[in-house]
């Protein structure tokens, strides 16, 4: 038996899985233990106003070099995997000018708008986390492209540990929204370095910047166009339906529901992550080989929807069952409504969770324009039931309950159109 488990084990894809989740449970791990005393200590109007910032930056984030990055893992070779490197930080340099240009014209107008006067000043730190997290998303594809699991996994734990750590001791003195938000800013950067200085001394960080021909990045732009023209817009168009709870709640209800909102997706986030991000980056790369090896696809896609589901079932049931008690126990009385907003959280990341690999498969089956289609409809059904539950029903709970369950039948409409798309795919190949 022992010799079956360990035969199973040491399989590529299950080890490299293995890998990436103890990483990324690691920091996870660091960040659920800080974590009731960090939100003890800092309150709900502090961690809305952090909330509110970094839905602002993953407005941008995503698609900050045009989703480039994405293309390095199915690049034929390195040199043009490089290329696609090259454009990226050069696409990536162009937004955070863009978006500098923005925030000195509007920011004063945002800030009012969110009410966000307190941190409105620290909108000018945007366009530096967009230029750090582009070069982060670089360096991750390539390190995934390189099979190098093990240094990502490394770094999510010290990064963790440096991030919390430092806003438990400076908020023993200084609680306030400025640190939050300023420590998740050079969090950013701090692990693009560490990816760089890790990758680097494994010797698996060889990306050139420089050499190619303008004639040359052009043509490896042209035919990977269906990353910008698609999976960009797609990509935004997600970043902003799952920014509409916050900011919605934001402007209607105040900063302090939108902490509550904001704490509530951070602690599910960490089963979600945790399961998510190991098992989706190992995925997508093994579903791009497969799709070269013409392997069965449909039944890869479903055993690997069907095991996230297993897996998810107990951290997202327990959350939406008893949420409000577990909340209350673990961060303090203020936080019940946080508990109260988790349930319908869990909810739609339960499924979001289990569609993760069609997710990843899409760009592999040649079907970004129908990912793109999937999240205009998507986007259109949470903002017009975000606004019901706003304007008619004037009601927090409402509103989030309504997000949470449309978020979950879309998910699960996903599987099965993906499901379908992987069976075509299939059946051409052959």
């Amino acid at each position: 038996m022992h010799e079956k488990v360990m035969r199973y084990i040491e399989k590529p894809f299950i080890k490299n899985i293995l890998i990436m989740g103890s990483g990324t449970a690691g920091g996870q791990i660091i960040t659920i233990l800080m974590a009731p005393l960090i939100t003890r200590l800092y309150g709900p109007e502090a961690y809305g106003l952090m909330g509110i910032f970094i839905s602002f930056c993953y407005l941008i984030i995503p698609i900050a070099a045009l989703t480039y990055p994405s293309a390095i893992v199915m690049a034929k070779d390195d040199t043009e995997a490089q290329g696609l490197a090259n454009i990226s930080l050069r696409v990536c340099i162009v937004v955070s000018l863009v978006t500098s240009a923005i925030l000195l014209a509007f920011s004063s107008f945002i800030g009012h708008l969110f009410h966000l006067e307190k941190i409105t000043s620290l909108f000018y730190l945007i366009p530096f986390v967009i230029l750090f997290s582009g070069y982060l998303q670089i360096i991750e594809q390539w390190l995934i492209r390189k099979e190098q699991f093990l240094v990502s996994a490394r770094v999510e734990v010290l990064q963790a540990l440096v991030l919390q750590g430092s806003r438990l001791g400076i908020g023993f003195f200084q609680p306030t929204s400025f640190v939050l938000i300023f420590s998740w800013s050079l969090g950013q950067a701090f692990k693009a370095a560490l990816l760089n200085l890790f990758s680097h001394y494994a010797g698996y960080n060889r990306i050139s910047f420089s050499g190619e021909t303008v004639a040359t990045l052009k043509g490896i732009a042209k035919k990977y166009k269906d990353f910008p023209l698609f999976r960009a817009p797609q990509i935004l168009l997600y970043s902003i339906s799952e920014s509409l709870p916050l900011l919605l709640l934001a402007s209607f209800f105040g900063p302090a529901s939108a902490g509550f909102y904001s704490i509530g997706r951070t602690v599910l986030n960490v089963p979600a992550n945790l399961i998510k991000q190991s098992i989706g980056d190992v995925f997508y790369q093994r579903f791009t080989v497969a799709a070269k090896n013409d392997e069965d696809l449909p039944l890869l896609l479903v055993k690997a929807s069907f095991l996230l589901g297993v897996v998810g079932l107990l951290p997202f049931g327990a959350i939406m069952f008893f949420g409000p008690y577990i909340f209350v126990l673990v961060f303090g009385e203020e936080w019940i409504v946080a508990g109260e907003y988790g349930r319908w959280i869990a909810l739609w990341l339960f499924f979001g969770l289990m569609a993760k690999p069609s997710t990843v498969a899409l760009p592999v089956l040649s079907a970004q324009a129908f990912h793109l289609i999937y999240t205009v409809v998507m986007v259109f059904i949470w903002a017009t039931g975000l606004s019901i539950g706003a304007y008619i029903f004037e009601s927090e709970q409402i509103t989030i309950a309504i997000f949470g369950i449309s978020g979950a039948l879309m998910n699960i409409a996903l599987m099965i159109i993906t499901i379908y798309i992987c069976r075509s795919f299939s059946r051409q190949g052959r």
